[in-house]
């Protein structure tokens, strides 16, 4: 059985709030902080959520075309609290390479809440722990 998840695409910037509102007003969507997270904030359409946007103080541009420069963006799989130990379990057996596991001491009995991870080509990509919204 798959462990129930939502994938949400995640930009850094140093002023979120400007960046969320920018993308909520070209989506004709809301804008509003996610669960548990304070630094994270969730562009949210009719349809559910379709964009975050995290707090990065030092964030630079993307350089994007230039080949040499950083796209900067990452996927992030939300996973309830319960479920993140399931979560990695599937994604490493299906080929993900973990690649660092953040220290969350707010999360007893479980080694951290955001774990990042290599997909089978390279990519960037996170589960992270976020309880649900009613």
């Amino acid at each position: 059985m798959t462990v129930p998840k939502t994938t949400v695409l995640v930009l850094d910037s140093a002023e979120p709030e400007l960046l969320a509102h920018f993308y909520a007003d070209l989506l004709g969507a809301t804008v509003g902080p996610a669960p548990g997270d304070g630094d994270l904030i969730l562009v949210t359409g009719s349809e559910g959520v379709v964009l975050g946007v995290r707090r990065d103080p030092h964030h630079a541009p993307p350089s994007w075309p230039l080949p040499e420069g950083s796209h900067q963006a990452h996927l992030s799989i939300l996973v309830a609290p319960e479920a993140l130990d399931e979560a990695e379990r599937e994604a490493v057996s299906l080929g993900a390479r973990p690649v660092a596991a953040e220290d969350d001491s707010a999360a007893p009995g479980s080694r951290t809440t955001l774990r990042r991870y290599a997909d089978p080509a390279g990519h960037g990509f996170v589960l992270e722990a976020v309880a649900r919204q009613e």
